[in-house]
């Protein structure tokens, strides 16, 4: 083997090495809005007053196209929304211990109102829309992210989400372990009929290819879960 050759073979495994890096630190603590590029994503959440299901794609390393199904309960009113939606990676920050990113997330369809009040003179669908922002931060130990999510659509509907999450490993793992973690999530909800306050603890286990989310609040039980594949 010559001296280039050694050379260039080294440079390519430092640059495997760092690559490899690079890809763990986006699941190493949370669950990003999309995977990495020609991979789906499915993504659940579920509690007493709502359920959410979407799945993307990967188009691009940064860009993500899919739908999503949700119902949620606004002031004894049941809304439904059926759309697509569009995920960005906005920016990412790749920290010597650290990593950040800011997202953006739209998705837009057909909404109903599905039960409660008025429900049988407003069953009929109308748009909406909704833009998302996500911002997170994580090492290998500690977790920080928030949002806003302003949803607007025909019939009156309006529904904010602002949500704050922080938590923390209980200890390193390997990249193809499973990690747990603790989390801790404070969210504002605000629809044109409710307004309600909720902090969730939360345990989380983690791989890179899923997540799972078990915990509680006031309203009762909260279960999360991702899958990539």
């Amino acid at each position: 083997m010559t001296r280039a050759t050694g050379a260039a073979t080294a440079a390519c495994a430092v640059y495997a090495a760092c690559a490899a890096g690079l890809l763990a630190w986006p699941l190493a603590a949370t669950a990003l809005p999309m995977g990495s590029l020609g991979t789906w994503m499915l993504m659940g959440d579920a509690n007493a007053g709502s359920r959410d299901l979407s799945a993307n794609y990967a188009i691009t390393p940064r860009d993500a196209l899919g739908g999503g199904l949700a119902r949620w309960d606004d002031g004894g009113r049941l809304r439904e929304t059926a759309g697509l939606n569009y995920t960005r990676l906005v920016r990412r920050w790749n920290l010597p211990h650290a990593q950040a990113n800011l997202w953006f997330v739209g998705q837009a369809g057909a909404a109903r109102l599905a039960g409660g009040e008025g429900a049988g003179a407003a069953a009929a669908r109308a748009p909406f829309a909704s833009l998302a922002v996500l911002a997170d931060y994580e090492t290998t130990r500690v977790y920080l992210g928030g949002g806003l999510r302003p949803l607007r659509g025909g019939d009156g509907l309006r529904w904010d989400t602002a949500w704050a999450r922080a938590g923390f490993s209980f200890y390193e793992a390997e990249y193809d372990e499973v990690q747990p973690w603790f989390v801790l999530e404070a969210k504002r909800e605000r629809g044109a009929f409710e307004r309600k306050s909720l902090a969730t603890p939360m345990l989380r286990l983690i791989h890179r290819r899923f997540f799972v989310e078990l915990g509680g609040n006031r309203d009762g039980g909260v279960f999360n879960f991702m899958f990539n594949y």
